[in-house]
């Protein structure tokens, strides 16, 4: 039987993206990754490169896959509270991402991030559908659009972030499904859109 190298990529790949999630890049061992997957660490270095290009490669292909799975155009901005929790299910169901982009900004060194102009684009690209969304009257202009949509990722990562600051602020674990609620809720204020009646 042939090798099926697009499926061992693709092991590896989600192999790794689970080791650096959970060790960051020092810690994560490209011998677990190889362990993980049921393949040959050597494979890794054919297919990849070194441990660094394999986190580049682990970072794009997370990247590649939130911005695929959440798209927001200035007609989807019309309800952003509706992006925000669509951003909260994504992360519950995905919490390797966020990890990855803490252990990714834990090695920031002021040199541009990795393909930063390109993620800038896109940001820029949903910036840009708030600042229209905005103009027809969908959400209340009196915040600065890139200030918006900062607000909005940011409130759709913390609850992940620091599970332990919820716990405190909010006496307890909540469940899913409130936090989804009170996160929908609080965008669409902040965006100065209406509260739709239950």
């Amino acid at each position: 039987m042939p090798w099926d190298t697009a499926r061992t990529k693709q092991a590896l790949l989600d192999a790794a993206i689970d080791e650096f999630a959970e060790h960051g890049f020092e810690g994560a061992r490209v011998a677990r990754v190889g362990s993980r997957a049921g393949v040959n660490p050597e494979r890794i270095y054919q297919y990849f490169g070194n441990k660094e290009k394999l986190f580049g490669h682990v970072l794009e292909a997370e990247l590649e896959r939130i911005a695929d799975a959440i798209p927001l155009t200035a007609d989807q901005a019309s309800d952003l509270g509706e992006y925000a929790g669509k951003l909260y299910d994504y992360h519950r169901s995905h919490p390797q991402f966020i990890r990855l982009l803490h252990w990714e900004g834990l090695r920031d060194d002021g040199a541009p991030a990795l393909r930063e102009a390109e993620r800038t684009a896109v940001y820029r690209s949903r910036v840009e559908a708030l600042a229209e969304a905005q103009a027809r009257g969908d959400l209340d202009p009196a915040l600065e659009p890139d200030d918006l949509f900062y607000a909005v990722l940011a409130l759709g990562a913390w609850w992940f972030s620091v599970p332990q600051a919820v716990r405190m602020i909010f006496g307890g674990a909540a469940s899913p499904e409130n936090e989804r609620a009170a996160m929908v809720s609080l965008v669409r204020r902040l965006a100065g859109q209406r509260i739709p009646a239950h």
